[in-house]
């Protein structure tokens, strides 16, 4: 069974974008995954196509209506078990456990907003799982879904061409990646890390490991709060 994304928007040009070029694109011509992107436009009834109202208590911008907007789910999702998601700052941000749930599932169903948001109401009724990429705002959902997605899809198996190169990475062990060299030996006057030139497996595994450490704690140390490895606690 291959993954299936269904991707609601407004803009439903802007798919597959860059995920029908390189492995991601290979990948959805041999059918391991398959993208449909819905017009949301096309589930208003009235003779403009309203998809959005003011909000309710005043305010500046629009808010996506939650008729128009449960129709299309309900269209594309009726008795789907794939996860409902809703690109929003708000949301949960996206880890690479969460990317590896969904990469373990059957698809997802993204949905893209737009201007102020979404009506609470439809994401509480159609069960929308509300997913953030980081702290700011984009012009809108999509290109957060296609970031979501190339997470994803990357590592369906049989994407990459190495299958461990979706192991050895950034937040798969809970670290930043450690650096990479390769030839020329030499470049402007600094030579690879003589370790990595050794042959000696397992001290080249043991100066990755304190590198990623190194890094990790410059960079990103709250990452290591949640490492058992680190000898600290978080604080939750």
């Amino acid at each position: 069974m291959s993954f299936r994304a269904t991707v609601l928007t407004l803009y439903p040009e802007m798919f597959p974008g860059h995920l029908g070029v390189s492995l991601a694109g290979k990948a959805l011509e041999r059918g391991q995954w398959s993208i449909e992107a819905v017009q949301i436009r096309d589930f208003a009834e009235d003779k403009h196509r309203t998809v959005d109202d003011t909000p309710a208590g005043g305010g500046a911008g629009m808010v996506l209506k939650p008729d128009v907007l449960a129709r299309a789910i309900d269209r594309v999702a009726a008795d789907d078990d794939r996860p409902r998601l809703l690109m929003s700052p708000r949301g949960r941000p996206l880890t690479q456990e969460r990317v590896r749930e969904l990469a373990a599932g059957p698809g997802v169903v993204i949905v893209c907003g737009r201007f102020e948001g979404v009506d609470q109401r439809v994401i509480d009724t159609r069960n929308l799982e509300e997913v953030s990429l980081g702290d700011y705002i984009l012009s809108g959902g999509e290109p957060a879904a296609l970031v979501l997605l190339d997470a994803v899809v990357r590592i369906l198996p049989g994407v990459m061409g190495n299958e461990l190169s979706g192991v050895h990475e950034s937040f798969e062990g809970g670290l930043l990646e450690h650096p990479h060299y390769t030839r020329p030996q030499v470049f402007e006057g600094h030579e690879i890390p003589a370790v990595l030139t050794s042959g000696n497996h397992g001290a080249i595994a043991k100066w990755r490991e304190a590198e990623a450490r190194k890094l990790t704690a410059e960079r990103r140390p709250d990452l290591l709060e949640r490492d058992p490895k680190s000898g600290s606690r978080s604080s939750d």
